[in-house]
């Protein structure tokens, strides 16, 4: 196959802009063009950009946009990324880049003391604030009120707001280091205030550019009046007579101008207050928006650099957040626009299953989604195999990923439906398994790979009857771990684990009966746990569904990663999220599929090909009728007919094994012939030709008959402290390790209480 070439215009030095529609445009810098193809390293890419540009290689970020997309920037930065840009401009001849340079902090400024000179100092200088090491990077705090009261005067209204310790909310007023040093950022603010008659759009306009104006001269003021409507302001400096006053246009309710103004300084800009954290957010807000993972330390640096004002770390925290709220949307409003969000969902992509639930109090309890196109794929493509797994999220509130997933026909992770819940508990798995049921059209009987905790296996039999529930190995094996304690070695342990993957993949009883003997001569309670454990529901030899030798639960991994990057947005941007990606991986795997020319997808390629070249070892005596015996290095029997070979492998993986591709081969047929339709190309393209739709922006509900709605649904109980439990224990019923008496060897009791010894 012919590969594909494109020139990438590589543009570096401008800035990005945001337009009025929330699009962003590049201005300025350089460009350059380079020739690339799809057979191209990312490595060598980025090294010839560096070369290109005179710029160190690890310093620099490599981004572009999704045709048609220019809210959104992509980064790169491995081959995958590179081979789906690529695959993204097929039809282009060109694709624009942008190379974003990573700025080194300076040093660090809680070394540093501030100045105390009057032409350099804009508050009364305060050493720098040493935070614990716990609060740097706490993202949980909650989100300031963005129309809560200014106050420059030194009085910090918002501390309120915020759960911090004590030594976090002593904070003190911005200050500045040397201004000669850092002037060139500010020069531009110095005529943002022209004088009477100016107008702005708004209060909170004018307040913004107020603030600019006095960092560009060098002094702080204090607000006389602050309200909605009008702005009166001194300078803070005794004696000093510059004032302004601006307030609200009679001939409209918006647009606010300057009435007033005495313009004359007499103070020289000595010994005052300057700034607010919002102030810091109208600062940082752009470049956050490209670097999502901009530190609250880097903010110090930044603004110091930039502008000689010393900030203390719980200042440039809280205009992150500021920033972050101003960028994402709150997150309270996020959950009252859920009802609009599932009707979105549902009206934009038909077929689709969006609904959610609250408690008494309106709190949000659970939001279950199922795209058409997820739906679709599985029933018309994928084997009838489910994987359900959970994932915690480290949100601004509690919460809990559920997710259920499917492997397509070339084994990769085909997600069907995730649901965000308060918790993980029984009653919110049951609601969860009762919406897929609802939302699946299928009568055929599934297979789930899932944990053995009781109240999924209740749900499972119950809402899918006839279905079979398959435990993970992993979480088998967790459980085995914890129960047997400290009574072996990890090498002991180590030689129990791999035993016990060999008998849960061990095709036939007799070898899962072996291999389980050898781990009762070094365990006996080790032994008793695994027979105890429900054999049938985790090994091969005994189990009655197909889970096609997939033995663990954790393709949800794949929401792990998108939810990963998301999870500290409002709860409907991490749909959003989920829905892009779940969007963009159909698309990549529909435009591959176009291109395969084989009648199985590839991986089964490979391994029926692997097969193969093990047939000439074998040979064929027919027996009676479909039956024929095989020898090699065992015999085997091979019933063509019930597609059935005594190893076991043909009916565990669904593609023939050696010893039929023999027999296959023998009567002139074709081994596809007798392979899964799941495995097949156009069973693969099925499961992929379906799209997801876009959905309007959830900000629209504001403006239309959803208001009453949406204030129905407040968010729930905040996270507790502390790092979140990656999985929750099932229940262990397995049997536990009894207390012996050393003196009588009875059990439930030791030498201590033995009654025997009284």
């Amino acid at each position: 196959m012919a590969t594909k070439k494109i020139i990438v215009i590589c543009q570096s030095g401008g800035e990005f802009e945001t337009e009025n529609d929330g699009s962003l445009s590049y201005r300025g810098g350089d460009a350059h063009a380079i020739d690339i193809d799809d057979q191209m390293k990312f490595s060598d890419f980025k090294m010839e950009v560096a070369e290109m540009f005179n710029c160190s290689f690890g310093a620099m970020s490599i981004k572009y946009f999704l045709p048609g997309n220019r809210k959104t920037l992509i980064t790169v930065s491995n081959d995958k990324d590179l081979e789906r840009m690529i695959k993204f401009h097929r039809d282009s001849i060109t694709a624009d880049v942008y190379i974003v340079m990573e700025e080194n902090g300076a040093a660090d400024v809680s070394n540093m003391s501030d100045s105390r000179s009057s032409r350099t100092t804009l508050s009364e200088a305060v050493p720098p604030l040493e935070l614990p090491l716990d609060v740097v990077d706490d993202t949980t705090q909650p989100n300031i009120p963005l129309g809560a009261p200014l106050d420059i005067d030194g009085t910090n209204q918002i501390d309120e707001h915020f759960n911090l310790p004590p030594e976090v909310l002593s904070v003190r007023p911005l200050s500045v280091v040397p201004y000669e040093k850092h002037a060139k950022a500010a020069e531009q603010w110095q005529d943002t205030i022209t004088g009477v008659g100016q107008r702005f759009s708004s209060v909170h306009e004018f307040r913004e550019t107020l603030r600019k104006y006095a960092i560009a001269h060098q002094f702080a003021f204090k607000y006389k009046k602050n309200d909605s409507h009008r702005v009166t302001v001194k300078c803070k400096a005794e004696g000093c007579p510059w004032r302004i006053h601006a307030s609200r246009l009679s001939a409209t309710q918006l647009s606010i101008c300057i009435k007033t103004m005495n313009p004359t300084h007499t103070c020289g800009g000595s010994a005052v207050t300057v700034g607010h954290q919002s102030w810091v957010a109208s600062i940082i807000k752009e470049k956050l928006k490209i670097f999502p993972d901009y530190k609250p330390k880097d903010i110090v640096n930044d603004i110091k650099q930039d502008y000689g004002i010393q900030l203390n770390y719980c200042q440039a925290w809280r205009g992150k957040e500021i920033a972050k709220e101003q960028l994402q949307g709150s997150y309270k409003d996020a959950y009252s626009q859920l009802p609009f969000l599932c009707d979105k969902i549902m009206e934009t992509n038909p077929g689709s299953l969006a609904t959610f639930t609250t408690k008494e109090d309106s709190s949000f309890q659970r939001l279950f989604i199922a795209f058409h196109a997820c739906l679709s794929g599985f029933v018309q493509g994928c084997r009838p195999l489910l994987f359900l797994d959970s994932i915690p999220l480290k949100s601004k509130y509690q919460g809990i990923l559920l997710t259920a997933t499917a492997a397509d026909g070339n084994d990769s992770v085909f997600p069907v439906a995730f649901a965000f819940v308060d918790a993980e508990t029984n009653d919110n798995w049951h609601w969860f398994l009762s919406q897929l049921k609802s939302a699946l059209s299928t009568s055929c009987p599934l297979t789930f790979v899932a944990d053995r905790q009781k109240g999924l296996q209740e749900s499972i039999s119950e809402i899918f009857k006839d279905s079979y529930h398959g435990y993970c190995l992993h979480y088998l094996t967790e459980q085995l771990i914890r129960d047997l304690k400290g009574q072996f070695s990890r090498d002991v342990k180590g030689i129990m684990i791999e035993d016990l993957y060999r008998a849960a993949f061990a095709p036939r009883s007799e070898e899962f009966h072996k291999i389980t003997e050898g781990i009762k001569s070094l365990s006996l309670e080790a032994y008793n746990w695994i027979m105890q454990s429900e054999p049938k529901n985790w090994a091969n030899s005994l189990f009655q569904g197909a889970r096609y030798n997939h033995m663990k639960s954790n393709f949800g991994e794949l929401f792990y990663s998108w939810a990963s990057d998301a999870d500290e947005l409002p709860i409907t941007q991490i749909v959003d999220v989920i829905r892009g990606e779940i969007m963009e991986l159909i698309y990549f795997r529909r435009t591959d599929s176009d291109q395969w020319l084989t009648r199985l997808t590839p991986s089964m390629e490979e391994k029926l090909e692997k097969e193969s070249l093990k047939v000439s070892a074998l040979q064929v005596q027919p027996t009676t009728g479909s039956e024929f015996e095989v020898q090699g290095e065992s015999t085997e029997v091979v019933d063509m007919d019930g597609w059935d070979c005594s190893c076991k492998g043909w009916q565990l993986t669904g593609l023939p094994c050696c010893h039929a591709i023999a027999v296959i081969n023998c009567i002139g047929r074709s081994p596809y012939d007798y392979c899964s339709r799941y495995f097949s190309t156009e069973s693969y393209r099925l499961t992929y030709a379906e799209s997801v739709k876009p959905i309007p922006d959830t900000d629209w509900a504001m403006e239309n008959d959803y208001s009453e709605a949406l204030m129905t649904v407040t968010p729930p109980t905040r996270r507790p402290p502390g790092r979140p439990t990656t999985k929750k224990v099932g229940s262990q019923e397995a049997m536990k390790r009894q207390l012996q008496c050393s003196k009588c060897k009875g059990l439930g009791h030791n030498k201590a209480t033995c009654k025997e010894l009284l």
